[in-house]
């Protein structure tokens, strides 16, 4: 059995969804385990580009079962929408499976979710929007609507009169246009007729293949600094996309999973409001951001960028049990003569290695580099790290220096081809 585990090790948008990609083909099943349709994989595949959101991201592999975990909440029309498009465009063969556990998206959720943020002015999280919140809260709350019951009529009429009497009082105190009862029902009646067929115990599944020694690989969503738990709260998402989360999440036991895969950027970037202790402005930022596309796969925000940050990714190896590293977007940094990795941060004069726990603190740290110099070659076409120049092979020695994790690939471009692998890990 081989089980590995993809998480972002940064604020998300670091290239999971490529890696995802790249090893799936060894994978025998790949499993979503968290986070819904406010956060978007792109994929680069038989010359097309697709956004993914919610969909796992070996979907286009007929070989591949394709796993929505409990973990996740699961907007249906959007999802449904994602299918038709894959279908649309030739990616009609796939085997999809959504737990009978996981938590429905309905529309209430998205109108909170919006008056939510309004509310908060300038102490906004930056969220998509899209009800991710709200719905967890629900599961918290224990009013929530879960796959298994929405998939059955009289079961899902009983739940949605409970509730929507609920999310109608809070929208009513919020001056916010209520939601019809019998609208609902009939719509989204409609869209769990379309998912029955793919619904079923998954964490069942996963042990069926665990036994038979599949290869399985979990993919989250986000990344480890914005995790509800351990992230820059409150500028986190609404769940834990480390790895630490996976076996909650999928309904697996802990022991099953073997190794850690952090997708991390070459510099970083995030998306909304919150902390941000390497942001760049002028430009070198405007460099990277449209040398590296930098704009949300979701909400097509431009992304803050900044150099890279080794305390995050240390804090991330720390929680999330990242025994691997993976490389991304490295042919960006092409062209920039100086580069900066921030190994620790000032903070009220003490020099630290770790992120504080409260927001006030964290944005008042200060980040301490060590300066390398960069290059000038093109990098997107070499295929080993012996190609790479020297300061390029330079800069991948110091992040393993100081993170004490082994870079086992890279990347130096979109397509699967621009992927090198330095050590196998699947």
């Amino acid at each position: 059995m081989s089980t590995l585990v993809i998480v972002g090790s940064q604020w998300g948008d670091e290239g999971k969804g490529k890696v995802t990609d790249y090893l799936a083909q060894q994978a025998d099943v790949v499993v979503r385990s968290q986070g819904g349709n406010n956060a978007g994989h792109t994929i680069l595949f038989g010359g097309s580009k697709f956004a993914l959101r919610s969909i796992p991201s070996g979907i286009f592999n007929p070989k591949i079962k394709n796993i929505m975990a409990n973990g996740m909440v699961i907007d249906p029309k959007q999802m449904l929408d994602e299918l038709h498009n894959l279908e649309s465009c030739g990616i009609r063969n796939y085997q999809l499976f959504i737990s009978d556990r996981a938590h429905i998206v309905l529309p209430y959720h998205a109108s909170l979710d919006g008056a939510f943020e309004q509310f908060k002015g300038d102490k906004k999280i930056g969220t998509t929007k899209r009800g991710i919140g709200p719905t967890y809260a629900d599961k918290a709350n224990r009013i929530g609507i879960r796959v298994g019951e929405f998939i059955q009529p009289e079961i899902f009429k009983d739940q949605l009169k409970i509730t929507l009497t609920i999310k109608n009082m809070e929208l009513k105190m919020l001056g916010l246009e209520e939601f019809d009862f019998d609208s609902i029902y009939k719509e989204y009646t409609n869209y769990a007729q379309q998912i029955k067929p793919f619904v079923c115990d998954t964490s069942l599944l996963l042990e069926e293949e665990i036994e038979k020694n599949s290869k399985i690989l979990f993919e989250g969503a986000q990344g480890v600094m914005l995790c509800l738990d351990h992230g820059t709260y409150p500028y986190v998402t609404s769940s834990s996309p480390t790895g630490a989360s996976v076996p909650v999440n999928c309904g697996v036991a802990p022991r099953h999973i073997t190794d850690v895969l952090g997708i991390c950027k070459a510099y970083t970037t995030r998306v909304g409001e919150g902390p941000f202790p390497t942001e760049l402005d002028g430009d070198i930022a405007c460099y990277i951001r449209e040398r590296g596309h930098e704009y949300g796969t979701v909400t097509k925000r431009p992304r803050r960028v900044g150099y890279l940050d080794c305390v995050a990714l240390n804090y991330a190896r720390r929680i999330s049990g990242i025994n691997h590293l993976a490389l991304m977007l490295f042919d960006v940094l092409s062209g920039i003569p100086s580069l900066k990795i921030c190994y620790a941060y000032e903070l009220d004069g003490k020099v630290i290695h770790t992120i504080p726990a409260t927001t006030q603190e964290y944005s008042r740290v200060k980040p301490l580099y060590i300066e390398l110099p960069g290059w000038e070659e093109d990098i997107s076409k070499v295929t080993s790290f012996e190609e790479l120049p020297i300061n390029a092979q330079n800069y991948i020695r110091k992040i393993e220096e100081l993170t004490k994790i082994k870079v086992s690939l890279f990347s130096v471009g979109p397509d699967r081809t621009q992927t090198i692998l330095l050590e196998k890990i699947f």
